[in-house]
């Protein structure tokens, strides 16, 4: 990539408020239009659920599509995330976090570039900046694939779907049955269909 068309944070003020997300991963662009009903009932029942554990453990808190600028050329905005008191302390700054929180979610969109972009993309980024887990929610299917840090990478551990339970030792007593997190969810196409 030629570095002069690198697009850093600064880029992101000068765009229109049009309801797009953008967002830019190792000076790359990445645009995605409003994201579909479903997706964002999954990250509200996301942030439902890890938000009541969080008041009730008194360990952490929940974001939904949070800032998260790793550095001038690598600003996201994830889906959902979880973060320790201890971490959200040194790494939130101005309303903004500034580095990887425990857990990451992405939830899904349609096509083939989107797809990629939460399976190969963003789980480079988020392995590299040292998220602990980042789990990949894809809501037509009612699964969610879980990746652990294992050294420098974030890998698959499971895929859990429909009758299995959602828990991870990063979080103790957390626990959701993904027939309750996609409950009324249809099931539908596979989200890789199309161009996106």
């Amino acid at each position: 990539m030629n570095t002069s068309l690198r697009m850093t944070s600064a880029d992101l003020a000068n765009f229109p408020d049009d309801g797009k997300r953008r967002e830019i991963i190792d000076g790359e662009l990445y645009v995605s239009t409003q994201p579909h009903w479903y997706h964002q009932v999954l990250c509200a029942r996301f942030g439902q659920f890890l938000g009541e554990w969080g008041d009730e453990s008194g360990r952490g808190q929940v974001a939904v599509a949070p800032g998260l600028i790793f550095a001038e050329d690598d600003d996201v905005a994830p889906d959902v995330v979880w973060a320790s008191r201890e971490r959200l302390a040194r790494i939130l700054e101005g309303g903004k976090l500034y580095a990887a929180p425990e857990l990451v979610i992405e939830v899904l969109s349609p096509g083939r570039k989107n797809i990629a972009r939460d399976r190969e993309t963003k789980l480079k980024l988020y392995a590299r900046r040292d998220a602990d887990e980042y789990w990949i929610a894809d809501w037509p299917r009612h699964a969610v694939e879980i990746y652990l840090r294992a050294g420098d990478t974030l890998t698959l551990a499971e895929t859990l779907g429909p009758g299995d339970t959602l828990t991870t030792p990063l979080l103790p007593g957390f626990a959701v049955a993904l027939d309750r997190l996609f409950a009324g969810f249809p099931f539908a196409e596979a989200v890789g269909e199309g161009e996106g």
